[in-house]
């Protein structure tokens, strides 16, 4: 039986994308395809196509292929080695804004497109410009700085206005979920210092710097996030702040991620994760063979996701400002799920460690 639905999800291997071809594999009623640059590890019945989305003429190819799509997320992103600096470079958002133009142009081979979902993130709120106020809402203007989240939006009321298809803006806060070299995965770079402390005998004191108010999302809540979005005509054209529902300061659950690693967390102390990380490969080496690991470098597993946990953790920062999303749009719109952000974190490691990523 012929598919009512046909996602394409761009970014299949982030993380993001993974929880998102995860989920709507598992529905009725849906057909996956995958879109990434590398090969993937895929669900059952879920397509793939490589496509290396700077390439105008490799999306045409592709989507050739893929005309009958009925829903794109669009979860792809470019970011630079230096991930912070990158955020506010002019290259890096232009690259963002041609890859899905080169997207969206090939999808004009796709007649029956009905919706489009792109992400952001807090930095629509310019947190990464100035302290944001408490809770961000949807509905405030634009926050003047460039970001290619605009350059992006821009491009997709431009299209939107002369097309059949609506489209749906989502905007999670520190992702929690799992893929190999993510710029941006907490969990794995979590979860790998826990590994290495212990393989040199110290406890699991936190690295970061003062204590502040934060959130999270986790993946899983995304992709129901967007399979709401994309079948409810309320979301037509709208913007959404997608967080777990509740807050997280790291301090107050540094101990049970210690515990989880059977080690103790001993008081905090300052590490620039960025710099120190990588120069203990070494000792990342014994732990992958002690415990039977995929042979996967410590480079390889986090990419500048140690950048963007530096960040996270507020490393060198003493009094870092508040950082709050409010979820309540989605919420009164329909789409009432929430996590426990602990528990999520926990949920994430875990599945790290069934697929021998990362240790018990």
């Amino acid at each position: 039986m012929r598919a009512k639905h046909r996602i394409l999800i761009a970014g299949a291997g982030g993380v993001v994308g993974a929880a998102a071809v995860e989920h709507f594999a598992a529905l009725p009623d849906w057909q996956v395809t995958g879109l990434s640059r590398r090969p993937l590890q895929l669900p059952p019945g879920v397509r793939h196509a490589s496509v290396d989305l700077t390439d105008a003429a490799a999306c045409r190819d592709a989507m050739r292929g893929l005309a009958d799509t009925t829903h794109l997320l669009y979860a792809a992103l470019f970011e630079k080695p230096d991930l912070i600096a990158g955020w506010r470079d002019p290259e890096q958002m232009a690259v963002n804004e041609a890859m899905l133009r080169n997207l969206l142009d090939a999808l004009q081979a796709a007649p029956g497109l009905r919706h489009v979902t792109i992400l952001q993130g807090t930095k629509a709120y310019g947190g990464h410009v100035e302290p944001a106020p408490v809770p961000c809402k949807e509905r405030w203007p634009r926050h003047a700085h460039e970001n290619f989240y605009w350059l992006q939006e821009d491009l997709l009321r431009e299209r939107q206005a002369h097309s059949a298809w609506t489209f749906s803006i989502l905007r999670p806060q520190l992702v929690l979920g799992y893929a190999v070299s993510s710029p941006m995965n907490i969990v794995a770079a979590v979860g790998a210092y826990a590994a290495v402390m212990r393989e040199l005998g110290r406890p699991l004191q936190f690295p970061g710097g003062g204590r502040y108010i934060n959130a999270a999302s986790d993946s899983r809540l995304i992709a129901r996030a967007a399979e709401f979005t994309a079948t409810h005509e309320v979301a037509a054209n709208e913007t959404y702040n997608v967080v777990n529902g509740d807050l997280l300061v790291w301090q107050d659950i540094w101990a049970s991620i210690a515990e989880r690693f059977g080690m103790q967390p001993g008081e905090p102390q300052p590490m620039k994760l960025a710099a120190e990380m990588p120069a203990i490969e070494a000792a990342w080496a014994r732990v992958v063979k002690k415990h039977a690991l995929q042979e996967v470098t410590l480079q390889g597993l986090i990419g500048s996701s140690w950048q963007f946990t530096d960040r996270a953790f507020a490393h060198g920062i003493d009094n870092p400002p508040d950082s709050v999303l409010s979820g309540l749009k989605l919420r009164q719109h329909g789409l009432g799920d929430s996590f426990d952000t602990e528990d999520a974190l926990h949920y994430w490691i875990e599945r790290m460690q069934q697929q021998r990523l990362l240790p018990r």
